[in-house]
């Protein structure tokens, strides 16, 4: 049964993601390391995959990608 109240394309919270808090992945890596070069920033190596979500989601601001 579909919840008409809820959106059939909402996106979780990355916060809420039940494997959030684990390593982030590899291509997760490898993307925010090129945007993080483009926002002249450093990569924090140590995120989790729901950190570098919300982090590649900050730098595709910052830098226009993404959008």
């Amino acid at each position: 049964m579909v919840d008409k109240d809820q959106p059939q394309n909402a996106e979780k919270d990355p916060k809420d993601w039940v494997t959030g808090d684990e390593p982030m992945t590899g291509p997760q890596e490898s993307y925010l390391e090129t945007l993080a070069q483009q926002a002249g920033q450093d990569v924090d190596h140590d995120l989790t995959k729901a950190e570098a979500s919300m982090k590649i989601e900050e730098l595709q601001e910052e830098t226009g990608r993404g959008q």
